[in-house]
């Protein structure tokens, strides 16, 4: 099984291309495809995980439709045969992978959520005692469960550079406090129901970030949701306080990463075919556990 690098789709509009997804514009709407690549420090692998992109796609399909009733997205179509004619000759790239969506005005900010405290959160908590200007209290242990959900926006950052950490009182500048109040509250609870589904399921989600868009004057979600490239999936049977969690994502590939010698600068090391191999099991094994 080859992985999919890179689209190549001649007479079709380029617009970017990301990470992860090239991004091209037919008849006004949008064309996401989710290619294989993997970023780990924020460099682009030369290997890809066979199949991540497809994967990515359907648990987004999948959270789409779980949270239609809290918040609307941009979502046209995700069959290539409903889409323009103009795209159904690169069939064999697309299928699977792809999303038509309406091209919506993004908000300039990642709508971070947490639920539990880790990463930058904890590093930050470390250093002050709070979180994006949230005061906690002392005490707190590396990936405890928060004494409440967190909303801690960021700022997006150019690709290769870090999204830097902002209180909302940023957020307000950035976006207008009518906005901003907005999508935090649409962040809260979106975030509440997928973690008591994934719950039920036995995956804890850590934490997730979401990008919305205007589109005909309404807040609308956009972008890849609750996947594991932006979100942290804990296996619950496996979750202790104090220690930092496994998760379903490409940690397999930053692990080895961290072991070689290595500037964490283009281009990266070759990445093994059992770290691809099982890096891949790892994503489809959360998909399938999230969607029982």
């Amino acid at each position: 099984m080859t992985a999919l690098l890179q689209t190549n789709m001649p007479g079709l509009k380029l617009l970017n291309r990301g990470k992860v997804r090239d991004i091209y514009e037919v008849d006004g709407n949008l064309l996401l495809v989710a290619t294989d690549r993997l970023s780990a420090f924020d460099v682009i692998m030369k290997q890809g995980i066979p199949d991540k992109g497809k994967l990515l796609t359907e648990l987004s399909l999948f959270w789409f439709d779980l949270v239609k009733d809290i918040v609307g997205n941009h979502m046209i179509t995700a069959k290539v045969s409903e889409m323009p004619k103009a795209v159904h000759q690169y069939r064999d790239q697309l299928e699977g992978r792809t999303m038509y969506v309406k091209k919506a005005a993004i908000f300039p900010v990642e709508c971070v959520v947490r639920g539990y405290i880790v990463g930058s959160g904890w590093k930050d908590y470390q250093k002050t005692g709070a979180v994006c200007g949230h005061k906690l209290p002392a005490g707190l242990k590396l990936a405890q469960k928060l004494p409440g959900v967190l909303f801690t926006p960021a700022t997006k950052a150019p690709q290769g550079q870090h999204d830097e950490n902002i209180d909302f009182e940023a957020m307000v500048k950035a976006v207008g406090r009518a906005h901003a109040e907005q999508l935090r509250e649409l962040t809260v609870r979106i975030y509440t129901k997928a973690s008591e589904h994934a719950a039920a399921r036995g995956i804890i989600i850590a934490d997730t970030k979401f990008e919305f868009g205007l589109y005909q004057g309404k807040i609308i979600l956009c972008d890849e949701v609750l996947t594991p490239d932006s979100s942290r999936f804990w296996d619950a049977r496996k979750y202790k306080v104090g220690e930092s969690p496994e998760s379903f994502d490409k940690q397999i590939v930053r692990d080895w990463l961290e072991t070689q010698p290595w500037n964490k600068q283009a281009p990266a090391p070759d990445l093994p075919g059992e770290i691809v191999k099982r890096t891949a099991d790892r994503y489809r094994e959360v998909v399938q556990l999230l969607k029982k």
